[in-house]
């Protein structure tokens, strides 16, 4: 449950704001000044705060500046409550770390929605690759959560590159990931072509990537991005290597191995034909078809046909 701190002078704007929130399904933390709400921030981590302008002996914008002067609450919003609308307010609280604003008087819905906003925008925002720019693991669960509580049909499609760390230990990290963003972007650019708006692509991490689609979709995207990949990785290796057709490497042993050209391995996991329970279910399936997938060789999607 996100935590909000709310800082207000008014004991009665204090009440009502406390209580629209807690029926919002927040935990509330209300106090009346500045200098509470900067002791109440040396024991609690808030998902968002509240913030008034006027208050007496420290108005809203030094609370603001005392608050993103703590590394601990550089990334926590700031929505800040003002009487005024005047342009040079609005930048003096900018200036200070607010994050938004609401013009006093108004309305419960208002500042629900500007709460919401704000602390899906972080959540969002913290859990991008930065990398890839692409959902990461928060994101990827609460889509796929999302998806099994609905009642519509989704496929999965969990897509790892085979012999990437092989490729990483010989050309090094950055050429890694350049590989990774050559994945990243090959999904992205066959989701926007073939997929509806309504899939999603995440970045798991690592080499690992996960697609949210719709089933009659999924073969097609599957096809076209292991194109795309196999097109594009050839880029990413030397002459030599390519007309060999694999790099070598030594183990922690001291052996010298081959590995062929890097190849990608996509498991899709469909509602379609069985129901699809719980994100650890999804989870499980995608990892055994993976493991199928990676022992056939070649860049290669694997679908469950399992039945219900």
């Amino acid at each position: 449950m996100p935590q909000i701190l709310v800082v207000d002078d008014d004991r009665n704007l204090r009440k009502i704001i406390q209580t629209n929130l807690e029926l919002a399904g927040f935990e509330v933390m209300a106090v009346p000044n500045g200098a509470d709400a900067l002791r109440a921030l040396e024991t609690t981590q808030p998902d968002l705060v509240v913030l008034d302008v006027m208050m007496p002996a420290m108005d809203g914008y030094e609370v603001a500046r005392r608050i993103r002067s703590r590394p601990s609450n550089t990334h926590v919003p700031i929505i800040m409550l003002t009487a005024k609308g005047e342009i040079e307010d609005k930048l003096a609280g900018f200036e200070a770390g607010i994050d938004d604003y609401i013009t006093k008087p108004f309305g419960p819905q208002e500042l629900l929605a500007r709460v919401r906003a704000k602390i899906a925008r972080v959540e969002m925002d913290s859990s991008l690759s930065p990398l890839t720019k692409l959902p990461g693991n928060l994101a990827i669960e609460a889509e796929v959560r999302r998806r099994l509580e609905g009642a519509n049909p989704f496929a999965v499609l969990y897509m790892d590159l085979d012999n990437f760390k092989a490729f990483n230990d010989v050309y090094g990290f950055t050429h890694g990931d350049e590989a990774i963003r050559l994945l990243a972007s090959a999904a992205v650019d066959v989701v926007r072509r073939r997929g509806t708006n309504l899939d999603f692509v995440g970045h798991i991490g690592g080499d690992d990537f996960l697609i949210v689609t719709m089933p009659e979709r999924a073969e097609e995207i599957a096809r076209e991005i292991i194109s795309d990949f196999d097109r594009g990785i050839r880029e990413l290796y030397r002459p030599q290597d390519l007309r060999q057709g694999f790099i070598e490497t030594h183990d922690r042993r001291g052996a010298l191995n081959r590995y062929s050209i890097m190849s990608l391995s996509i498991a899709l996991v469909s509602s379609e034909q069985r129901r699809l329970t719980d994100y650890a279910q999804i989870g499980e399936t995608a990892a055994e078809l993976k493991r199928y997938a990676k022992s056939i060789g070649g860049s290669v999607y694997v679908k469950d046909k399992r039945r219900q």
